[in-house]
């Protein structure tokens, strides 16, 4: 009886196993054939994204590869970083497609809009770092070297500066999202988050602080969006305060009185 039990209990989990791996391969092969694509013109993805510090730097001045291999390397690793972004939407699918099953209507019918939002409030967090801060952050930084010091950026350092903060205002606005989930969930209130506005302000900008480089300009630039996006994200989380509907009710139901009578055919 119990070998019964633990072999009914295994092999749903075993299923549930399965189904994630064909769906992480699926995101992989996706990720690939993108990578794949793109490696040709990695070089010149490279270029477009030195675009807004190249348009600050000095007449004639130019980026230096410090390591042997970076040339090589460096638009590859590019080019790879781009691939997974163009998938986010591919990931954010499977995902969802992962977890729908288990959700009640009502949570169907909320989470798929929250993917979209998520991503498309992440593209914007990127665009916003490429076309508003970078150019604000390189005309500052080149101005403000010394006299007689050449400017010349490793194309290694500046990608990963530049992927730090594409990640970091990607990520922070997500705020709205965050916040909408947390109200939604029930953890907290509207009201309860407006009583934390002050301690939000001053989060925002300690969280700036870490993710963006250290300069009070990138900080702000990072903080203030943040603030207006968890005040967004504050107004439209009064829709989503939740309230148990009789479809749910109905649902939950169902679902219980069915486990009911599956327990009670097997005790017979």
């Amino acid at each position: 009886m119990n070998q019964n039990k633990l072999e009914e209990t295994t092999q749903p989990f075993i299923s549930h196993l399965i189904e994630l791996r064909n769906r992480l391969l699926k995101v992989i092969l996706f990720v690939l054939a993108i990578f794949l694509a793109l490696s040709t013109y990695a070089n010149q993805i490279y270029s477009i994204l030195a675009g807004p510090l190249m348009k600050h730097m000095p007449k004639n001045s130019t980026m230096i590869a410090i390591d042997v291999a970076s040339p090589f390397f460096t638009p590859f690793k590019l080019a790879l970083v781009v691939s997974v972004f163009i998938s986010i939407p591919v990931i954010l699918y499977q995902f969802w497609a992962f977890v729908a099953p288990g959700l009640y209507k009502r949570e169907k019918k909320m989470i798929l809009p929250l993917l979209i939002a998520s991503s498309l409030l992440f593209y914007l967090g990127a665009a916003f770092a490429y076309f508003v801060v970078f150019p604000i952050i390189f005309g500052f930084l080149t101005a403000a070297a010394p006299t007689g010091v050449a400017i010349m950026t490793d194309i290694t350092k500046y990608l990963d500066f530049v992927l730090t903060l594409f990640f970091a205002f990607g990520v922070c606005f997500e705020v709205p999202i965050f916040t909408i989930v947390l109200v939604w969930t029930g953890l907290v209130t509207p009201s309860d988050l407006a009583d934390k506005r002050p301690y939000v302000i001053v989060g925002a900008f300690i969280i700036g602080a870490f993710l963006t480089p250290p300069d009070a300009i990138s900080q702000t630039l990072l903080a203030v969006p943040m603030w207006l996006l968890f005040e967004a994200g504050l107004f439209f989380s009064r829709l989503f305060v939740p309230k148990q509907s009789k479809d749910d009710d109905d649902e939950i139901a169902l679902e219980d009185s069915l486990a009911i009578n599956k327990l009670e055919q097997k005790d017979n």
